[in-house]
């Protein structure tokens, strides 16, 4: 009887870890979503105008699939006036845009060299 006992105790201990050991496994999936995450929202585009007085650029891009919104050229803000200094007109930018309480802001971006 004891034994009985033992191996029901043993198999409803393990029926009840299962869900935790499963659960961890899949957070190993979940710290590689960021970087992929990142990589989606990262566009391509070419700089149409510096505008340092008003904090915006002015930029001709591709898709923007984090923003789902299809190819244009349209004036953005720049969270950081400072990113306004890395380009000028002409360059060509891999750039991160969000919607920032409604209005669509450059968050990050860096002049795309390799083209």
């Amino acid at each position: 009887m004891k034994s009985a006992l033992s191996l029901t105790a043993i198999c409803l201990s393990l029926f009840i870890a299962t869900p935790a050991f499963a659960a961890s496994g899949h957070d190993a999936h979940n710290a590689t979503a960021a970087p992929a995450a990142s990589a989606a929202a990262t566009s391509e585009g070419t700089v149409k105008k510096v505008d340092k007085a008003a904090g915006r650029l002015t930029i001709a891009h591709g898709p923007l699939k984090n923003l789902d919104m299809p190819p244009m050229t349209m004036a953005f803000r720049v969270s950081d006036a400072s990113l306004m200094d890395k380009v000028k007109v002409g360059d060509r930018i891999r750039f991160v845009a969000e919607n920032a309480d409604g209005t669509l802001t450059v968050k990050a971006l860096e002049p795309d060299r390799g083209r």
